[in-house]
């Protein structure tokens, strides 16, 4: 199995129709429960996936075989709850969830400094909910989101019948390298810049660092950023917790100027407490190691 991620995300739009019909008709919870219908299909079908899974938890985490199991079924439950809910926010029904907000201020104060700022996240709980925190709570267009657009296009369009439009600003990584223009002109403009830095694409630089006891592949982009670009560097995660709620953390980090392995070893450090705090929340479905047998 290739330990790189291929850019897509998996679904049909049928499986689409379903869960928003019953979030029109039924409400969040009912979706949430029919939720236990495709669990076991990708527990069982999905052989590559779950093996990945299982490394993560028996490998990295230590869990026994029955732990493991376990939780390989409640990731996939807990990362559906995500899509349902990431669709009924995008849909309205922000009224239904509460949030918590941890390090806001420091968001504020690098928009106050007027050159702009980074944010590194990761695929760890429901980042993409973030442009709905930062809507509400800071300035119109002061965030840009770097994204790949590599999902299906038949459900993108599906969807976009739904949800309604997103305000917030999307930059698309491109193979021309374009969006890194458009990186600079945002920061120029006193934008700050959202991108993931656990996931890297067949062909694209990477880097190394450990990650839960063994070293793994990163993306060399959002570092590389980060330590030459000479502006705030912020680690941002959105958590999923019971009851709704989700919990918005914002950490700021010191960055040694041009040094992206050690502005990559701070990341690992933060990212691996949040994923031993949230071990059910990290949602990279493939052998991230590299060393699935």
């Amino acid at each position: 199995m290739a330990a790189e991620w291929d850019g897509k995300s998996r679904g049909t739009v049928f499986g689409f129709k379903v869960f928003i019909f019953f979030i029109k008709n039924f409400g969040i919870n009912a979706a949430y429960a029919l939720m236990h219908l495709p669990v076991p299909y990708f527990c069982l079908f999905s052989r590559k996936n779950v093996r990945g899974l299982y490394y993560y938890f028996n490998k990295r985490l230590k869990y026994s075989w029955f732990k493991s199991s376990v939780s390989i079924y409640k990731t996939y439950f807990v990362f559906g709850q995500t899509l349902i809910d990431k669709v009924a926010i995008s849909a309205g029904l922000r009224k239904n969830y509460t949030y918590e907000f941890d390090g806001e201020h420091l968001i504020e104060d690098v928009l106050a400094l007027k050159k702009g700022g980074i944010l590194i996240s990761a695929h760890i709980g429901n980042f993409e909910l973030a442009q709905f925190f930062f809507r509400e709570r800071l300035a119109d267009q002061s965030i840009s989101i770097v994204i790949t657009d590599q999902d299906h296009q038949e459900i993108k369009e599906y969807l976009d019948q739904f949800l309604k439009k997103s305000e917030m600003n999307f930059i698309v990584v491109k193979d021309d390298m374009s969006h890194i223009f458009e990186i600079n002109a945002a920061l120029a403009q006193n934008r700050i810049i959202c991108i993931s830095g656990d996931r890297y694409l067949e062909n694209n630089k990477c880097m190394e660092e450990e990650l839960l006891g063994k070293t793994a592949k990163f993306p060399m982009g959002p570092f590389l950023l980060g330590s030459r670009l000479k502006v705030p560097v912020l680690f941002v995660y959105v958590l999923r917790e019971p009851k709704k709620h989700y919990h918005l953390y914002a950490r700021r980090v010191e960055v040694k100027a041009r040094d992206a392995q050690d502005l990559l070893k701070k990341y690992t450090t933060t990212l691996e407490s949040f994923i031993k705090k949230y071990p059910l929340q990290w949602f990279n479905f493939y052998d991230f190691w590299d060393d699935v047998k």
